[in-house]
């Protein structure tokens, strides 16, 4: 830009452009170069911008007005305006060196890499040792090998490379909106959506009529699952450019997993579960590009599996859910409930536990601490399974499980088997005791149905007599004793 800021001689009107200026006409068209070149040097250049201008407006055919202007237009950011200058200039004179710079410059800015190299390959040839020329070549050059790569690595979905392609090509071609675009629509395929719509936002404003902003713009709606919204940026870019490939595509996806979820949701709602299973899994086949809305469409089907009582599959969706997206909390409780249903507690407490950090709510607390005690309570004896009974059973069903347990397991029924068998079955009957003794005392029960440690009830099962159990149940004035009536049959009776 330093050349940009130094002032230009007047150039004489080459011949055949009209009839030549008075003496009077270019001292007035030199004045107002003057006094352009002032305030350029105390960079108000929009003043400058005004007075290059008269000097235009005086004398038309002098290249270093415009040559002058272009300068100004790009310090003030106004690159293709700037372009119209610099190339005024030099078809007014041909041989303008900085004329050709300038228009290398906005060319560049603007990224025409190719157009910038043919401007500095004539500034070369009309000054070989020009060693301005020489490094913006290399630039320019740098910025068509940047583009090259980041066409590869968009093919082959590298977008973070893009992203830094993108990047390091601006740095020389700080106005390209094609580089802009290009690394707003990685953004957004990578997740980085405020920033996608940022650089999208920033062009709209300098055009607001621009398809391809208008495009990354319902892309970043699309992927945040704001589909409703997407779509209307996506049919306003076809307005402005009905050939646009990009947003004809993404228009149809949007409104094909729009169309697919609501009719998921519809039969969800209407308990047609195996049909909700078929749209959603459906949707989910449209554009694995979408996270956001996968993950809910995963979640979705997640819920539709457990009202079908395939809590595997429920847990499965629910897990691809939260893989998609990690903050998706209702992705988690599902799963977690899911967990807790099939009595994977540690799985639940996990992922309660994930919620509570992420929203402390009353609700997510008390789902939590449930999971908890039921996590412990998994770890003791089931005293429920060891009875084989429900855990709504009443105490008439308590007491003939203990009966029949009981009188299965007893000792003296295996008094004729090996030890190892007898040591197997005494330890049975001991169960079946202390399931009996805790299942058949109201107290106990609720202590041991709510977790709570039994211990503090003074209960300690190590002291624990199983016979005396026994001979409380079934009662009498003596003694009891298991006998043989047949080959593998036995009868209780009492002394």
């Amino acid at each position: 830009m330093a050349a940009a800021a130094e002032c230009d001689v007047v150039m004489a009107a080459p011949e055949g452009l009209g009839e030549p200026e008075s003496e009077e006409t270019r001292r007035e068209a030199e004045s107002f170069k003057e006094q352009g070149n002032a305030y350029y040097a105390k960079k108000d250049y929009n003043e400058a911008y005004n007075y290059y201008t008269k000097a235009i407006d005086t004398c038309p055919n002098n290249a270093s007005y415009y040559g002058n202007r272009a300068a100004t237009l790009m310090m003030l950011g106004r690159f293709r305006e700037a372009l119209g200058d610099a190339q005024q200039s030099v078809r007014l004179d041909d041989s303008f060196v900085r004329g050709h710079l300038r228009e290398g410059k906005c060319h560049l800015s603007l990224g025409n890499a190719m157009a910038a190299s043919r401007c500095f390959q004539r500034v070369l040839e009309l000054d070989h040792k020009n060693t301005q020329a020489q490094q913006e070549l290399k630039n320019a050059s740098t910025v068509l090998e940047y583009e090259k790569i980041a066409e590869v690595d968009f093919e082959k979905r590298d977008f973070r490379k893009v992203v830094f392609c993108m990047d390091r090509a601006l740095e020389f071609a700080p106005a390209c909106h094609r580089f802009k675009i290009l690394k707003a629509e990685c953004l957004a395929l990578l997740g980085r959506y405020p920033e996608a719509q940022s650089v999208a936002s920033d062009i709209l404003r300098m055009d607001s009529t621009n398809a391809d902003a208008l495009y990354v713009r319902g892309l970043c709606l699309y992927y945040e699952d704001c589909i409703e919204k997407a779509v209307q940026f996506f049919v306003q870019a076809l307005r402005m450019a009905p050939d646009h490939e990009k947003a004809c595509l993404a228009c149809r996806n949007a409104k094909a997993l729009k169309a697919k979820k609501e009719d998921g949701n519809k039969a969800f709602k209407e308990g047609n579960y195996k049909l909700a299973y078929e749209l959603y899994t459906e949707a989910l086949g449209i554009d694995p590009n979408n996270i956001k809305t996968n993950a809910k469409l995963y979640c979705n089907r997640g819920t539709v599996n457990s009202k079908l009582r395939k809590l595997e599959e429920a847990i499965d969706d629910c897990t691809n859910a939260v893989k998609l997206d990690d903050t998706y909390i209702k992705a988690y409780l599902r799963r977690a409930q899911c967990y807790m249903d099939t009595e994977q507690y540690e799985d639940a407490v996990r992922d309660y536990e994930k919620v509570y950090q992420t929203e402390k709510t009353k609700e997510h607390k008390q789902l939590l601490k449930n999971a908890q005690v039921e996590l412990k309570k998994s770890k003791r004896k089931d005293y429920y399974k060891i009875l084989g009974v429900d855990k709504n059973a009443s105490e008439d069903e308590i007491k003939k499980a203990y009966r029949k347990r009981a009188l299965m397991h007893h000792p003296d029924r295996h008094s004729g088997a090996s030890a190892e068998v007898q040591k197997e079955e005494e330890k049975k009957f001991k169960e079946v005791g202390e399931a009996f003794t805790i299942l058949s005392d109201p107290k106990k029960k609720a202590r041991y149905d709510s977790g709570q440690d039994l211990e503090e009830d003074g209960l300690n099962m190590g002291d624990f007599d199983a016979n005396n159990i026994f001979k409380a149940f079934f009662g009498g004035p003596g003694g009891f004793s298991f006998e043989a009536s047949g080959p593998g049959n036995f009868f209780f009776q009492f002394g």
